[in-house]
């Protein structure tokens, strides 16, 4: 496909993409409140979003915008799902592909008028107090979610090692819960960091999953009862499933 018409069939893409988030943000998620008990809510909201970004993605895959070479990983349940960041929408095919799963985002997108409601529906915010991203993580867990994070906290490429953080760690001890790991890359860049939608390539890109290795957290709790030593290793173990 020459460069130009997947430059404009990827921009429709998220005119789409976006037109599909303004109806969530002002009509269904305002509506579901008055027509779903609020015990259901959250589930209500999850699988729509699950449900929505799963077309979206078939609709990337059909338009030849974006092909899957991945392993099965929809019945992962009730972990922390820690994975590499090769692009703008990992987040987005992630829960697309897992049913009930969310992730932490950046505080700042809640302030964004036409993605409040759906933030605030199955996110967890950002927000540097940790006690409350601890608390809400687990909570999410103990409700059958899974927590998605990106050990390098920012967008790298397949032979980039970048130094990882220690959230799924943090998480996965708090909630006592596995971490998958999840090796994800493209074939070329694209929706990376600092460039244009618009700049999609001559061809579909690949997107390629494979399940890296699971951590048992409780099993790792038990060597020791120095908490900044555990987590250390957990961080280690994370870092040589996904990047060695």
């Amino acid at each position: 496909m020459h460069k130009l018409n997947r430059s404009i069939l990827v921009l429709l893409s998220f005119a789409i993409f976006g037109a599909g988030a303004v109806i969530l943000n002002f009509t269904v998620f305002p509506l579901a409140k008055y027509f779903i008990k609020k015990e259901n809510l959250l589930y209500f909201y999850s699988d729509i979003i699950h449900k929505s970004w799963k077309w979206f993605v078939n609709w990337l895959i059909t338009t030849k915008v974006i092909r899957l070479n991945i392993e099965d990983i929809s019945t992962i349940k009730n972990k922390v799902i820690a994975a590499t960041h090769p692009s703008f929408i990992d987040v987005l095919i992630l829960i697309a592909l897992i049913p009930r799963t969310t992730c932490v985002v950046k505080h700042s997108l809640s302030k964004n008028p036409i993605l409040t409601n759906l933030i605030s529906s199955i996110f967890i915010l950002d927000n540097d107090n940790l006690d409350s991203i601890k608390s809400q993580t687990k909570m999410m867990i103990e409700k059958g979610f899974n927590i998605i994070i990106f050990p390098s906290g920012t967008r790298h490429r397949k032979n980039e090692f970048p130094k990882i953080k220690k959230g799924a760690g943090t998480i996965a001890m708090n909630a006592n819960v596995n971490i998958i790991c999840l090796k994800y890359h493209t074939d070329f860049d694209f929706l990376f960091i600092n460039q244009p939608i618009y700049e999609a390539g001559g061809k579909p890109v690949t997107y390629e999953l494979t399940i890296a290795g699971e951590i048992n957290t409780s099993e790792e709790m038990k060597k020791s009862d120095n908490e900044i030593a555990v987590k250390k290793n957990i961080t280690k173990m994370i870092e040589n499933m996904l990047y060695k």
